[in-house]
């Protein structure tokens, strides 16, 4: 895993050298530069394939015409390595950058649709004088990639902090962005905080000549061809999906390094562990956190702790105080590429972790594809699939200030820099790719292109490689993704429109996550997890909030901070503060509050 970075011309050879340097984090094993009269590269390494020098980028071809930084983890890359091989292709190392850029030689830009992994790459080209560059992003959009373009430059890097390494890049906020931060607690891609700096989007490529930029799609959700079950017995799918879902493990723990695992004791991390002790022979670490408060919050190490015991994993908890969160609140809030009212909790588990490995799998996006979250279960019980606002009533499920209470929020001078209400329907209805599809796989698409892309897996990058870990998510795959849409309905959560409170129900009443409970209760001889609600990752942030980061927030969210910004009205800061003190809403506003002056404090005025 790396941090990579790159700028158009030759003008100040200063600023890649800034770049990469901002990088360091993501990269601390080896780092390196390429630089010609058209294009300078860089990148920072962390050494997990083939961690000798030959892996060093920035990596070039034979002949010094081809050149590639690349991000990321190719999990397919032996098969692919093979064919090229039989090819009467040489290799000179045994990385998996290495095969990336052979097949972007053999195959040209046809080769991301071969690629099966998570990545964010560039490429540079200068055969036949076209001087070509080259960016692309792995379909679910698990590693990052930010570009800008101005009238001198082009420029992009892994993280936006390495591109504000550029002292020509303004950093203008974009009030957009903010509004739809305090709604949805994210920032919708491409959007970024900073205007005229965008993410480039999951399954994208860009190309970059003689100053023009033309993106394309390469990966879609509508041209996946689905398998069918309709002649199998539930058994036989439950079987099938067993083995696209350990495969898919199997292949996540490829490494040179030790492979570490998060366990939360609940459904995903669960059989991730479970399929990885059994390949590993239970000779695996294993990562949980709990707290040093009295708060309802969600201990999980209790439940992690008896699967691991039932497994025979080496398990470490990981208990974390209120004075550990007021130490690292700064680097914590530093660290995320755009504020967010998440990622705290990964932060945590992060820092604990990255002193025993380099790489730890987790269960993220277990409840994407098999349908865990609460509110799918709801939207299946208020409605059909066909109704036209089915988009927007989705994105209304998760809502952390209303568009009214929002526009008041913001101050009037810059509120004629926001349209809110054609923002928030344009991003529902982006994500709905699969509206012609059924209301289960519809779900599942419409939550992986807004929350998962825009805010999970944005964060779990952010805050991992904060720490110089690489977090790897096999249900994010697209061999699982494809078993996920091929599935029937019934294999992911139960189509009864009865009346439950599916935020309390239990597994055995929603049906959610059938088919992974099922397989779970083979591996772990367990009957017990269908008698279990689902269960959110809470933090004790109200009593942080109110007792060891009392401080630091009260002045974030003072009078003279807040005015002097210009960016909230006072007024309705100070209200929701008082509602809050008075237990009359919870942390969430708040925090949202104080992490976004404190990002913009850490990222744009340092």
């Amino acid at each position: 895993m790396c941090g990579i970075c790159g700028i158009t011309g030759s003008s100040n050879k200063d600023t890649i050298r800034r770049m990469v340097s901002a990088l360091k984090h993501r990269g601390p094993d080896d780092s390196g530069v390429y630089a010609d009269d058209n294009v300078q590269l860089g990148m920072t390494r962390l050494a997990i394939l083939d961690i000798s020098p030959a892996g060093h980028q920035p990596m070039s071809n034979d002949n010094n015409t081809v050149y590639i930084v690349y991000n990321g983890e190719l999990y397919n890359f032996k098969e692919q390595r093979q064919i090229l091989e039989k090819k009467g292709i040489s290799f000179r190392s045994h990385s998996d950058t290495e095969v990336v850029l052979k097949m972007y030689e053999e195959y040209g830009h046809e080769f991301l649709s071969k690629m099966r992994g998570m990545f964010a790459l560039a490429i540079y080209d200068k055969r036949k004088g076209k001087n070509e560059l080259l960016l692309a992003r792995d379909p679910f959009g698990i590693k990052p990639l930010l570009y800008s373009q101005s009238n001198k430059s082009f420029i992009f890097a892994s993280e936006l902090k390495a591109l504000l390494a550029d002292s020509e890049l303004k950093k203008n906020p974009d009030f957009n962005a903010l509004a739809m931060l305090l709604v949805k607690g994210s920032i919708p891609q491409p959007r970024t905080m900073i205007s005229n700096v965008f993410m480039l989007l999951p399954g994208h490529s860009l190309t970059y000549i003689d100053g023009k930029i033309k993106i394309n799609r390469y990966w879609d959700f509508n041209k996946i061809i689905l398998k069918r079950y309709d002649d199998c017995s539930y058994d036989e799918i439950q079987q099938q999906a067993a083995s696209v879902i350990r495969e898919s493990v199997i292949s996540h723990m490829v490494s040179d390094v030790p492979v570490g695992a998060f366990l939360s004791g609940g459904v995903d991390s669960s059989l991730i562990v479970a399929l990885m002790a059994k390949y590993a022979g239970g000779n695996i670490n294993t990562f949980s956190v709990g707290f040093e408060s009295e708060s309802s919050a969600i201990d999980e190490t209790n439940e992690a702790g008896k699967i691991a015991a039932i497994l025979g994993t080496n398990h470490k908890r990981i208990q974390v105080s209120g004075i550990d969160v007021k130490n690292r609140i700064r680097h914590f809030i530093k660290s995320l590429d755009q504020p967010s009212v998440d990622g705290l909790n990964t932060y945590l588990i992060s820092m604990a972790a990255s002193k025993y490995t380099k790489v730890s799998i987790s269960g993220t996006g277990g409840d994407e594809l098999f349908m865990g979250y609460p509110w799918f279960k709801q939207m299946i019980m208020e409605s059909g699939n066909n109704e036209n606002n089915f988009a927007i009533r989705y994105s209304q499920k998760f809502r952390i200030f209303g568009g009214d209470e929002t526009l008041k929020l913001i101050n009037n001078s810059i509120m004629q820099d926001v349209s809110l209400g054609e923002l928030f329907c344009t991003n529902a209805n982006q994500a709905d790719e699969l509206s012609a599809s059924n209301i289960v796989n519809r779900l599942s698409v419409l939550c992986l292109r807004s929350y998962t892309q825009n805010q999970l897996l944005r964060d779990i990058d952010a805050v991992s490689m904060a720490h110089s870990l690489e977090i790897r998510v096999p249900f994010l795959d697209t061999e699982v993704l494809n078993l996920s849409l091929s599935l029937p309905s019934y294999a992911k959560i139960n189509s009864d429109t009865s009346s439950i409170n599916p935020y309390t129900a239990l597994y055995s009443d929603t049906g959610a996550k059938k088919i992974l409970i099922d397989i779970n209760n083979n591996l772990l001889k367990m009957n017990n997890i269908s008698n279990q609600p689902k269960r959110g990752f809470n933090l004790p942030i109200k009593e942080w909030l109110l007792g060891e980061l009392k401080d630091v927030y009260e002045e974030a969210l003072s009078e003279k901070s807040v005015r002097t910004r210009g960016v909230f009205d006072f007024g309705v800061v100070n209200r929701i503060k008082e509602d809050f003190k008075v237990n009359k809403i919870s942390y969430v506003k708040p925090w949202l509050l104080f992490v976004t002056e404190m990002w913009l404090r850490e990222n744009l005025d340092n």
